[in-house]
């Protein structure tokens, strides 16, 4: 393996080098990704949203510089035709990577529950909830499009009963609902509806 290695020309063994190494960092970069790691903590200025630049996107930009490489001079092309094509594959795949993990973060931050969205919604008690924040209930609201069942405290000086309307008015720094009793919503009656549309007159026959 080493008298192969030796006998290349210097830029086979460039590619080479970048490609087995830039392979074996990916391989360990993907699976620490995937597993709950988090390889662009070796970043030192992470910014949120799209990264181009990032340290999984330079070892995918070098494993695949690597390989497009070997590729180009295995095909019999020049040298600068080689380094130019290879450039080209490192960088496409920087963008593959960026956008991947950019709609994978998308993706799991939408299924990620705010409760900073549950303010102000109406629900209802689902387990009694203590006055003055003696004992912690649950309420069932509305948050992000579906109805969840979340711990609740209460300010009030009575306790809130299992059926009691709500209507939450804080949420504290651990997502504890802060809750206080309302009325629901009140619906316009359809006789209401019906009185405030105005009247069509039926056009005369002449």
């Amino acid at each position: 393996m080493t008298e192969w290695y030796l006998n290349l020309d210097f830029l086979p063994q460039v590619y080479w080098l970048i490609a087995i190494i830039g392979s074996l960092i990916f391989s360990i970069v993907m699976v620490m990704a995937f597993v709950g790691g988090d390889a662009d903590d070796i970043d030192a200025d992470v910014e949120a949203g799209f990264q181009f630049i990032s340290f999984k996107n330079l070892v995918a930009f070098f494993t695949i510089f690597g390989w497009s490489g070997i590729a180009c001079i295995d095909a019999g092309l020049s040298k600068p035709v080689t380094i130019i094509l290879s450039i080209i594959c490192g960088l496409l795949m920087m963008v593959i990577m960026a956008s991947l993990f950019f709609f994978v973060s998308k993706l799991a931050d939408s299924g990620t529950l705010k409760y900073k969205n549950a303010l102000d919604a109406v629900g209802e008690v689902y387990l009694t909830i203590g006055a003055d924040r003696s004992k912690m209930g649950k309420v069932t609201v509305s948050v992000q499009g579906s109805m969840r069942e979340l711990d609740a405290l209460t300010d009030s000086l009575t306790e809130l009963k299992s059926g009691t309307i709500i209507k939450v008015v804080d949420v504290t720094s651990n997502g504890i609902l802060i809750v206080d009793r309302t009325r629901k919503p009140i619906q316009p009656s359809k006789v209401q509806n019906s009185q405030a549309l105005p009247n069509n007159p039926q056009k005369k026959l002449s």
